[in-house]
């Protein structure tokens, strides 16, 4: 039996008020469309207010409570890593709050939340599983976003352009041992400073409260995949950065986009997406170093470090079946 409240939030989406409620399931509830492409770019502070506004339309705080309009405004921010917006739609979808209940794409919402930090979507998912399936569309990357660069089997071609300057504070000496270095991994020194610069702005002694270490943010199990075995040695640490970007590179084909999005959130986040994923702290990480290197997408890759990603292939040919 539905609730006075939904049945009378279904009046107002039918427009119905004034005539006899009809007889209807939590199956017939309505099933909001994905928003329409964005026209131009979206800074976070209209994330909020989609956020914010939805959450107005969910709880008839100051406009009429609409649950579709209050859903499709929550997916327009959870595209963009809005974990709130993420957990709430999450939580429509499987309490039915006035959209048609969906726990399938509810789990992939909730995990999104989830690795961001959110205690309750965390909460949410270890009672509802591991998501299946591919992501839902509020969770794939924004139309506004540049496409990935699916590379071809060959390696990229090295960029023309003059590369950027280091960053102003970077010291003379990293940046000596890194013009010296770097090309031992057939990486460019400017990258290499670029995600330096973002992960520790150049503190040696740097280290987060994920754990993770040094110049280049080495977390453990990282530190122990690339064989750095004092992760507070600026050299090993450098050194291990290096090698774990060289192999990002060479498996997603040098995607600049994906490989840098994998150094913040690993690679399985990136091809569990299919690309950047729904995390505000990586998309900003990504935005961040592309701009400081001026824009470039691409990268040289040694398709001998490792095999590419499976995903890659997905978004060649998205028909192709996923790889089980």
């Amino acid at each position: 039996m539905l609730s006075r409240r939904l049945a009378w939030s279904l009046l107002l989406l039918c427009g119905l008020a004034g005539a006899q409620v009809p007889t209807l399931s939590l199956e017939s509830l309505p099933r909001p469309a994905t928003p329409p492409r964005e026209a131009g770019p979206v800074v976070p502070s209209q994330v909020l207010r989609w956020r914010q506004e939805a959450e107005r339309y969910e709880h008839g705080d100051g406009l009429p409570r609409d649950p579709v309009q209050a859903a499709q405004l929550y997916c327009r921010a959870a595209r963009y890593g809005d974990a709130v917006a993420q957990y709430n739609l999450a939580w429509m979808l499987t309490n039915a709050r006035g959209i048609e209940r969906d726990d399938a794409q509810a789990a992939h919402l909730f995990s999104a939340a989830a690795e961001q930090g959110m205690t309750q979507a965390q909460n949410m998912l270890a009672s509802m599983g591991t998501p299946q399936g591919a992501p839902p569309p509020c969770l794939k990357p924004p139309d506004g976003d540049p496409p990935p660069i699916v590379a071809t089997a060959t390696p990229a071609r090295k960029p023309v352009a003059l590369p950027p300057p280091p960053p102003a504070n970077a010291p003379a000496t990293i940046v000596r041992f890194v013009s010296l270095v770097a090309p031992d991994y057939q990486l460019a020194p400017h990258l290499v400073l670029a995600v330096m610069a973002t992960e520790s702005n150049f503190d040696p002694l740097a280290q987060s409260p994920k754990n993770a270490q040094g110049l280049m943010q080495l977390i453990p199990d990282t530190a122990a995949r690339f064989k750095v075995r004092n992760p507070t040695d600026p050299a090993q640490n450098i050194r291990g950065g290096m090698a774990y970007l060289r192999w990002l590179l060479a498996y997603f084909e040098g995607d600049l986009s994906m490989a840098l999005a994998a150094y913040n959130a690993g690679e399985r986040a990136v091809d569990r997406y299919r690309g950047v994923p729904p995390y505000a702290e990586t998309r900003m990480y990504v935005r961040r170093i592309i701009a400081a290197i001026g824009g470039q997408r691409s990268h040289p890759f040694d398709p001998t470090v490792t095999a590419p990603s499976a995903m890659l292939a997905l978004l060649r040919d998205p028909a192709r079946p996923a790889p089980r």
